[in-house]
């Protein structure tokens, strides 16, 4: 059920801001100093992007009621850590759904993705599709945390997911399973995003970890 099929050893937070320093061409002489610190984005209202900000015209992710992918506490005051988040999430929403529209060309993901992660993210869709596998159930993703470049192009996400609801479907012969028996349900994933021309963070890596986090 886990979005990338890795086995990685890669730690929470601190992996992940070594992945936005490497996104963003940080280098050996790259220093904390670089990056803004987010805590838990929780509790804070959702901040309304700049008036600035390019209008952009993102695609309409539709998840049917069957798969309820929900994410607990995605706010924050900051409205660039708001902007990122916002961006998280629904790139996460376009995975989920081009598999459950057997799309792994999905122009979602594309959009929410870059051209060097695109093909990674459409093994996954393509490890249910090809299979037969359309997934249901719930999927909350909760305690996310941001970390910015102060360049403003960088930007590190991690949170985490609960499979315990998580189910896949047979599209041809209904069978239901979950994940085996004695799995750790709960995910952390580790992304690194890039702001492109447009004001979008779209993905440009993504790991994840298995038993990093708990309820």
């Amino acid at each position: 059920m886990a979005r990338r099929a890795l086995t990685t050893t890669a730690a929470a937070f601190a992996t992940a801001a070594a992945l936005l320093l490497t996104a963003c061409g940080g280098g050996d002489d790259a220093s904390s100093d670089d990056i803004k610190g987010a805590g838990n984005s929780s509790g804070s209202p959702s901040a309304s992007p700049s008036s600035s900000a390019p209008v952009v015209k993102r695609p309409v992710i539709k998840l049917p009621s069957s798969f309820q992918l929900t994410f607990e506490n995605w706010t924050s005051s900051d409205p660039v850590e708001q902007a990122v988040l916002n961006d998280g999430k629904e790139e996460l929403r376009a995975g989920y759904a081009a598999v459950i529209a057997n799309d792994p060309d999905s122009e979602a993901v594309a959009f929410y993705d870059t051209e060097g992660v695109r093909g990674q993210t459409k093994q996954w869709i393509k490890s249910y599709t090809d299979k037969g596998y359309t997934v249901i159930g719930k999927l909350p993703a909760f305690n996310p945390k941001v970390i910015l470049a102060k360049n403003g192009k960088g930007a590190a996400l991690t949170y985490c997911t609960d499979e315990t609801e998580a189910k896949t479907r047979h599209r041809k012969t209904g069978k239901v399973e979950g994940n085996p028996a004695g799995t750790n349900p709960y995910v952390l994933y580790s992304l690194s995003l890039a702001k492109n021309e447009q004001g979008v963070w779209q993905n440009s890596s993504v790991r994840g970890e298995r038993g990093k986090c708990s309820r």
